[in-house]
């Protein structure tokens, strides 16, 4: 059964706390999901967007080693709008660099609306074949473009991240739905994996940014 994780909380990946079910860690979904809400309080409607506007939330990870940082940044260059930096063939994970070099860690794709149940994004992990000089996986999400759009997490419900087993057995949720409190905040550490005693854990944070560019957030965790 999948244990539901409250800010701060830490599991093991492999082996439940009830019952003693041990997970296949071959591949583990990292599965993320939100619901828009379209109505709120006055704060709500004094940061919120336009009606109608999309909703863009992006998935990333950051692999990070034995020092916590990102140690590959891979090949930098500004994107065109002059303004972004795109990141290829690094140990950072988003949507304009879907997969990893070694192939064991890879984001499925972008869903623009959040719309539906279940996922809505999913970063894909080879947690036992992972190299061993990544010690630690840090999961983001952001809203793109969610300064300008006036969009951010105060204005979202059901928001959730997940992992799956190989088996497709679901291990672990933490939920959080947005409140006053992430009025103007646009992303968000969501969990963390990371090696302890040869295994995997798996961590609930829940801390949000001002920020809708994840490279703000990235860069404690470069050198």
């Amino acid at each position: 059964m999948a244990i539901n994780l409250q800010k701060g909380q830490t599991i093991n990946l492999r082996k439940s706390d009830n019952g003693g079910e041990i997970y296949d860690l071959s591949s583990v979904t990292i599965g993320l999901g939100w619901d828009v809400r379209r109505s709120g309080g006055f704060l709500n409607r004094l940061f919120g967007s336009s009606s109608g506007a999309e909703y863009d939330l992006d998935a990333i990870a950051f692999l990070l080693d034995k020092n916590g940082k990102v140690a590959d940044m891979g090949k930098t260059f500004p994107a065109g709008n002059g303004r972004e930096i795109v990141l290829y063939k690094s140990d950072v994970i988003y949507f304009n660099s879907m997969r990893h070099p070694s192939g064991k860690i890879w984001l499925t794709g972008d869903n623009r609306t959040g719309a539906g149940d279940g996922d809505d994004e999913q970063i894909i992990v080879k947690l036992d074949e992972l190299d061993e000089r990544y010690q630690k996986i840090v999961f983001v999400v952001s809203i793109y473009q969610g300064l300008a759009n006036r969009q951010h997490f105060g204005m979202i419900d059901n928001a959730f991240i997940r992992a799956v087993d190989a088996r497709g057995k679901e291990i672990t949720k933490f939920s959080l739905s947005g409140d006053e409190s992430m009025n103007g905040m646009c992303s968000m550490v969501f969990a963390e994996a990371y090696r302890h005693n040869g295994d995997w854990k798996f961590r609930a944070i829940g801390e949000p940014h001002r920020t809708d560019n994840f490279i703000e957030v990235l860069v404690p965790y470069t050198y």
